[in-house]
């Protein structure tokens, strides 16, 4: 993983729920643990994210 990537999380968390955060790495949109961040990532191409997000939006 590149050292350089920025994460965000979303602006709808508060700091008292679980969240994860997104990162792009080079070819990679990276997801961690907001409240583990040094516990690791799960790294997804952008087109795997992509079909994620519209699944959940028909949800």
């Amino acid at each position: 993983m590149s050292r350089n990537v920025t994460f965000r999380k979303s602006r709808h968390s508060d700091m008292q729920s679980g969240c994860i955060e997104l990162g792009r790495d080079d070819h990679l949109v990276r997801v961690r643990d907001s409240k583990a961040p040094d516990a690791g990532t799960l790294g997804f191409s952008i087109a795997e994210i992509r079909r994620f997000f519209a699944e959940i939006r028909t949800r």
